[in-house]
């Protein structure tokens, strides 16, 4: 006899007779004899009696089919069957059109949730039907119900949803040591240890590019100077070699001769030894600089996932004082200001400067020339951004100057903002670590629904009260999705958990992963907090010291809940200022939809990025950076700061070094300048002209580069209606 059904969802429900009489009840209905109750409670008896305790609504209705058929209603069967298909159909239905949309190319906010992948693409369009197939999967069978209903009722967003199943983590700060010095073999392939300049670049593309494949989130080199300054020497002595080829001298003593630079000059004047090795110095220089330049040129056109998406690189670089680092970071400055192609910037890697005083910042630092450098590039190129190892919470009391190995002290970052830094389960660094995924709370909807309290006070208790209830699903979740990725093989990630992730040299390829991801970060994120201050008390951060005052309580209360998690569930939770791309309109119009357009609130088509200030404010650089300095201690999952400058920044270099001397002032984490920068693909020109869509040489049509979330992208053909609208609305800060 049938006891519980187990329902489409995954539930299990109590069994119950009456929705069988009422199926079979509408299908008679429908035919010219109607209704027949002794007939309809006969075969619901046999269906109840026959079957096991616990059956499917699927197998229950084959049972219904099989009795009406064997009964003398066979007009009935028919109706009935008719019937199933129809719901069957119209369960499919949403799925239906949203694969029309794909095949049809449509430009929409299901094609365009991510900029950086080309949904028009055979790839693209078939990672997109799987994307949208597999998200019920994980609603119906991998959430827990009070996680689907948050998730359902707009309250949290479940990052990379559609990887959920695969189990993979999210990022990983790559230890490029080990496979530069080791090989590796991963998947069908493997890689024998670098020897020269070239094949460590290009073995540092393929480390990216292999790794992307086994994550759902982007790919970062923590120490990319120091881990390629090895390969400047080999590659150096490797042509003192080819001179005594060619002129039959034993020059060994030159093979490790001290170099305090390698620096490109005349031989003219130069003789003996001198003239040697700056000969060598010269075509090493020129290897390093190809070297950089292909690096750059392969992350730009180099396919992950099926031949659909460049690789979502990063990498770190700027405090490696040897001759041989600083040789690496010059010539991939050189690389990045030249361009790509005909000229045109680099999206990728995201290039991130290590700005450290007594290195790489001050003047008299041994690295000074290379900052100044890099401001010069980023005024050009966007990149690199700028990370402050000064920040207090940036700095390691282990950094020490004389330490080959100080970088692993040293934080770095990737993708639009992720950091991981601290560790409670092993060593504190953010090599061979990376996040294992994140979810995004809807603070916005929290404030909006006690919007009608009229009492202040009791608004803002009920608020955090709210706040609290939808901070412990969400850890509850992210807990819940570490049980199922601990779970994973070590042979289902056969780089990342053969040589990048740390202590996965520890693993036999049929272990789990269980032993060693718990040195990654659990993110728990937000966004909106400029509204969720409009709707509890009129004015957002920017505006007023009582609403900065009510940010900041907001984010260091979920903070302080975070590091409760930790200690609950045993994991590193950290929170984290969500990069905003797709989600910034999909909660948005969700939120319009049910509370109507509230005016500082859901009168937009985006919620504001995180905690920064909105960028229709109109403000000075500087006080938008005291305002969201304070947010970068507090959120330790990831934060970045953007300023918005206006002119040609190309011949203002020194632009970007006072946003840097703000960072440094107002202790801000991590940050960057946006720009307007138009790039002819035709033949070349650039200028930043804002009101100019077409080159004046050629009259081809301009690419202008803009920044997403964290990235770069040539085109907004790709952008969803949200950040259309806030890059709409940005304006100049000055």
């Amino acid at each position: 006899m049938i006891q519980t059904v187990v329902k489409r969802d995954g539930r299990i429900v109590g069994y119950n007779e009456e929705k069988i009489k009422a199926a079979i009840r509408k299908a008679m209905l429908t035919t010219d004899l109607g209704e027949d109750e002794p007939l309809i409670q006969k075969i619901t008896d046999r269906v109840g009696i026959s079957g096991p305790e616990q059956m499917t609504v699927e197998e229950i209705q084959d049972k219904v089919e099989i009795e009406l058929m064997k009964s003398a209603r066979k007009d009935v069967a028919k109706r009935y069957i008719a019937y199933r298909d129809q719901r069957s159909i119209a369960r499919r239905a949403k799925t239906r059109d949203i694969f029309l949309e794909i095949i049809e190319a449509k430009n929409n906010d299901i094609t365009r949730e991510n900029a950086n992948m080309n949904t028009d693409s055979p790839a693209g369009m078939m990672m997109k039907f799987a994307s949208e197939t597999t998200k019920p999967f994980v609603d119906d069978y991998l959430l827990t119900a009070e996680a689907k209903n948050a998730v359902k009722n707009n309250y949290i967003h479940i990052h990379d949803k559609d990887y959920y199943p695969t189990k993979s983590l999210t990022c990983v700060q790559h230890p490029l040591d080990r496979i530069l010095q080791y090989g590796f073999v991963a998947g069908h392939g493997e890689s024998r240890p670098a020897k020269r300049i070239e094949t460590a670049a290009v073995i540092a593309c393929i480390s990216l590019e292999t790794a992307q494949n086994e994550m759902h989130g982007g790919q970062a080199i923590p120490a990319f100077d120091f881990y390629l300054a090895p390969f400047v020497r080999s590659s150096y002595i490797e042509e003192i070699k080819n001179l005594e080829q060619l002129t039959g001298q034993n020059l060994r003593h030159l093979y490790n001769a001290p170099i305090d630079d390698y620096l490109k000059k005349e031989l003219e004047g130069l003789e003996g030894d001198t003239r040697l090795q700056q000969h060598a110095i010269n075509k090493t220089v020129e290897r390093v600089h190809q070297a950089m330049e292909a690096f750059i040129h392969n992350m730009n056109t180099i396919h992950s996932r099926g031949g659909n998406q460049v690789v979502f690189s990063s990498i770190n670089y700027g405090t490696d004082t040897s001759g041989e680092g600083r040789c690496v970071i010059r010539e991939l400055l050189n690389s990045t200001y030249e361009g790509v192609g005909n000229g045109a910037t680099a999206i990728f890697p995201i290039q991130i400067w290590k700005k450290k005083r007594g290195v790489s910042y001050l003047p008299g630092d041994r690295n000074y020339d290379l900052y100044v450098k890099a401001c010069k590039v980023t005024a050009r190129r966007f990149f690199p951004n700028f990370l402050n190892l000064d920040a207090t919470f940036n700095q390691d009391p282990e950094w020490k100057a004389d330490d080959p190995k100080r970088y692993m002290h040293e934080v770095a970052t990737m993708g639009c903002r992720t950091r991981v830094f601290e560790n409670r389960y092993g060593e504190r660094t953010s090599v061979g670590r990376g996040n294992l995924s994140f979810t995004t709370i809807n603070i916005v909807r929290l404030a909006i629904e006690v919007m009608n309290i009229k009492n202040r006070t009791e608004r803002i208790e009920r608020f955090f009260e709210r706040l609290d209830e939808m901070l412990d699903i969400t850890a509850r979740q992210l807990n819940d999705r570490f049980n199922f990725q601990k779970t994973a093989l070590a042979k289902q990630f056969p780089l990342v958990m053969n040589v990048l992730w740390n202590g996965s040299d520890r693993l036999d390829r049929n272990d789990t992963i269980e032993s060693v991801i718990n040195q990654g970060t659990l993110g728990i994120g937000f966004i909106g907090l400029a509204e969720t201050l409009i709707a509890l008390i009129g004015h957002h951060h920017g505006e007023n010291d009582e609403a900065q005052a009510l940010g900041l309580r907001i984010v260091s209360h979920m903070r302080s809940r975070a590091n409760e998690y930790s200690e609950t569930f045993g994991h590193n939770y950290s929170i984290l200022a969500t990069p905003a791309e797709g989600l910034s309109g999909r909660f948005t119009k969700r939120d319009k939809a049910s509370f109507g357009e509230i005016p500082g609130v859901t009168d937009k088509d985006y919620y504001t990025n995180s905690n920064h200030v909105p960028v229709y404010y109109h403000c000075s650089p500087r006080h938008k950076a005291k305002i969201e300095a304070p947010y970068h201690e507090l959120t330790r999952g990831g934060h970045i700061f953007y300023v918005e400058i206006d002119g040609d920044a190309t011949h203002n270099p020194e632009a970007i070094m006072q946003i840097v001397d703000m960072m440094d002032k107002y202790n801000i984490g991590y940050g960057s300048v946006n720009h307007n920068r138009n790039h002819c693909p035709k033949c070349g020109y650039e200028n930043a002209d804002t009101e100019q869509h077409h080159c004046p040489k050629c009259g081809a049509s301009f690419e202008t580069i803009q920044r997403i979330t964290g990235y770069l992208v040539g085109t907004t053909d790709r952008w969803n209606s949200g950040k259309l609208a806030e890059l709409k609305d940005r304006i100049v800060h000055q």
